[in-house]
């Protein structure tokens, strides 16, 4: 049998019984290629991927500086509400006053637009919502349409797709995550604002997980006909804080709204389905943690009957706890909010360590500076009505089915050592 030998430099060799021995090529490992085991990416440990580190916008950043107008790339970088509060909070500074700070000198190095993705995350929100109302109306016909699980998380559906496949995903909510909607509005809507085909911006999102980078890379969202990426490029928050000094101050950047929205998307689409479906104004929402912090609950009742049952699910062990109850058909649900991370984005791997304070305190400080803002109805938000109308056919049309939404794969999962029962 043939035997692996390693060399002093780390090479490796297959030598053959006649003791012939062939070098052999290094592994090379991509985002596509994770296996959503939570042992590397989901546990907040880096990834190597050439296209996805500051060093690829510094480059692109120095090549605009060398090159004529006309050949230049347009920078545009979108900034999470969650990284700002993770940068704030490093930096001992309110929300606005980071961003105010650092606006100037991110304009400096030669990137040409910065928004932020709180503006995306309102198209995320009203059409998570719909949909909620969609398949709640037909859950009688389809017994698949509940529970609608959240898709927002790439790290829970990178896990669903290769783990639990054609069983799960028609529980998944097809709505874009905020990232993957500002992709389509800068590469779509944007760049036909400024006259330019979508391969000539460069988009780089800041984000508080490193799983955002493997949601980017996605085939789905590649545009074949112009070569190029909705996202191009994915930075995460405590990444760039621990690099150099110039993109310690790059992370706070921002230029539009400032408007923070407090609450999450269970949040929304509860308030609204109460009121949509059950006619039932400003419903109040209480939580009810079950077995821990990360499992909570919230229900609409009315004369004793349970309308709505919603329910939040962080981190693994309750996702993984969440899917054998819905394989066991024991699920209650209508609505499940699911994080990857214990105790939502707040927390993911790529957000700032604060220097000298426990986890808990870190992430009680980020979640003060995150909710210190006013919350915003994103159905109130007039910049996003016009969008609706101008650019997208109206609410519920054709148009913003197609690039609001998205699809999930199963995986196989492919043959192995591991996989085989001895």
């Amino acid at each position: 049998a043939a035997k692996i030998r390693i060399e002093a430099d780390g090479s490796y060799f297959q030598v053959n019984q006649d003791g012939e021995a062939q070098k052999l090529e290094k592994a090379k490992i991509s985002l596509n290629d994770c296996l959503a085991c939570s042992g590397c990416i989901t546990s907040a440990e880096s990834v190597l991927v050439s296209q996805q580190s500051h060093g690829e916008l510094c480059k692109v950043l120095a090549q605009n500086k060398a090159a004529a107008a006309h050949e230049q790339k347009l920078v545009v970088v979108s900034v999470s509400p969650q990284s700002r509060a993770s940068l704030a909070a490093r930096c001992k500074l309110g929300l606005l006053e980071t961003a105010q700070k650092l606006t100037t000198f991110l304009k400096g190095l030669g990137v040409h637009h910065v928004f932020d993705t709180t503006f995306s995350r309102n198209f995320s929100l009203l059409e998570s919502q719909q949909e909620f109302v969609r398949r709640f109306q037909r859950q009688a016909e389809d017994k698949k349409a509940l529970p609608m699980l959240a898709s927002a998380c790439p790290g829970w559906i990178c896990y669903a797709e290769k783990t639990h496949g054609s069983f799960i995903i028609p529980h998944i909510s097809t709505t874009k995550s905020p990232q993957q909607v500002m992709g389509s509005l800068v590469k779509g809507y944007f760049a036909e604002q400024q006259h330019l085909p979508p391969d000539r911006i460069y988009h780089v999102t800041v984000m508080p997980c490193y799983d955002k980078k493997l949601e980017a890379s996605r085939p789905d969202f590649f545009n074949q006909e112009f070569q190029t990426r909705d996202v191009d490029c994915v930075i995460t928050t405590g990444k760039r804080a621990t690099g150099d000094s110039q993109f310690q101050q790059i992370l706070g950047a921002l230029q539009c709204s400032l408007a923070s929205l407090t609450l999450w998307f269970l949040e929304h689409i509860f308030i609204h389905a109460a009121r949509e479906l059950f006619g039932i104004h400003g419903a109040s929402i209480h939580y009810r943690p079950l077995k821990n912090k990360d499992l909570q609950e919230v229900t609409l009742e009315r004369d004793g009957q349970v309308l709505l049952h919603f329910a939040l699910a962080y981190g693994f062990r309750n996702i993984q706890n969440l899917v054998q109850k819905l394989k066991r058909g024991k699920c209650p649900y209508h609505y499940v909010e699911v994080m990857a991370c214990p105790s939502g984005c707040l927390n993911g791997g790529g957000q700032i360590k604060l220097e000298g304070e426990s986890s808990k305190e870190e992430l009680q400080q980020v979640e003060r500076l995150y909710g210190s803002l006013r919350a915003e109805e994103p159905e109130q938000n007039q910049a996003v009505r016009e969008l609706y109308e101008r650019w997208l056919g109206g609410w519920g049309s054709a148009r913003a089915l197609q690039v609001l939404h998205t699809q999930y794969h199963a995986v196989e999962r492919a043959s192995s050592a591991l996989s085989i029962k001895w």
